[in-house]
């Protein structure tokens, strides 16, 4: 029956369903990588940890937006580059004060959590992948899941610098690009969305 919005309802429940399953994996990965990052003294896994809670509040965005007009799509993704933003500064006030203070990181425990973070990370990416084209919100979570295995791969090779050079340092820097990289994923979303908004007007 053509104009029954089947395919929108569809959509709609593939869309909520992705999402559901992102929310879950990176809500358990921020309270494990968290609590590991405090106990290694590890600047990289807290500020990664702390992606996986922005990330976590991103997913719960856009499944607020699954369903609703563009506009609410649209605010839903401004306000996800926002909270991205906020919580990346949050996390370099951290890292500046460990750069200060000092801190002395496991790198071994740095290398397995950076692992199965990159693991859980590769099956969010498997499961939003369809979606990368797609409307503005879901668009929103693929860069965020993309930024999140860069992360990961950043973390491991932290490790190692670690552990070869004997210094915290690696640490610091990789922590630092993580910053860095949540950032400018937020400033990414906040310009598509208001592009969208555009097309919108």
């Amino acid at each position: 029956m053509s104009g029954c919005g089947c395919n929108i309802e569809i959509q709609d429940r593939e869309q909520r369903r992705v999402l559901i399953l992102l929310l879950a994996i990176n809500g358990v990965m921020f309270l494990a990588e968290f609590g590991l990052g405090i106990l290694s003294e590890s600047t990289a896994l807290i500020a990664d940890s702390l992606d996986m809670l922005a990330d976590a509040g991103v997913y719960g965005i856009g499944l607020y937006a699954v369903g609703r007009a563009a506009g609410h799509k649209i605010r839903a993704a401004s306000l996800s580059g926002l909270f991205q933003i906020l919580l990346g500064l949050g996390v370099l006030v951290d890292i500046l004060r460990r750069a200060i203070l000092g801190s002395e990181p496991e790198s071994w425990m740095m290398m397995a959590v950076g692992a199965v973070a990159l693991v859980a990370n590769i099956a969010c990416l498997a499961l939003i992948a369809r979606h990368r084209e797609g409307e503005v919100h879901m668009r929103a979570s693929w860069i965020f899941s993309k930024n999140d295995v860069i992360a990961n791969l950043g973390i491991i090779l932290g490790g190692v610098l670690v552990h070869l050079l004997d210094s915290r340092y690696p640490d610091i820097v990789i922590g630092l690009a993580i910053v860095l990289l949540v950032i400018h994923g937020g400033i990414h979303i906040l310009r598509e969305a208001r592009q969208e908004a555009r097309t919108q007007d």
